[in-house]
């Protein structure tokens, strides 16, 4: 593997541990809906949404993956295009992130979960 600062190794492990503790948030949350309270047309929409963070969240896991092995792949050092694209999928993942938490609280905060 070619040799990638610690730094941005543990920005993407962190990432992509931020990444499926949302995700699994995300999906304990709709199951809580649906058990609670069914599928209506009240909670249609925020089920919905809930899919959608879930879809949103998994490409920013599955580019970092990507990248990361592609990295691997590479000798006898990441290229600085590598690089960039790291720090840029790991900037957008974050955003996302970001984003993803701040609508499930909403939903949390609307059906008071």
């Amino acid at each position: 593997m070619a040799k990638l600062p610690d730094s941005v190794l543990t920005n993407i492990n962190t990432l992509q541990r931020q990444i499926v503790e949302c995700i699994d948030a995300t999906t304990a949350t709709e199951f809580r809906i649906l058990e609670q309270q069914g599928e209506t047309s009240e909670t249609l929409p925020e089920l919905e949404e809930l899919q959608n963070i879930r879809e949103r969240l998994l490409s920013p896991y599955f580019r970092l993956h990507t990248l990361l092995l592609k990295a691997a792949e590479s000798q006898p050092v990441a290229s600085n295009d590598m690089l960039n694209l790291l720090d840029m999928s790991i900037e957008t993942g974050k955003a996302t992130v970001a984003a993803s938490i701040a609508s499930l609280q909403e939903i949390q905060r609307n059906w008071n979960d």
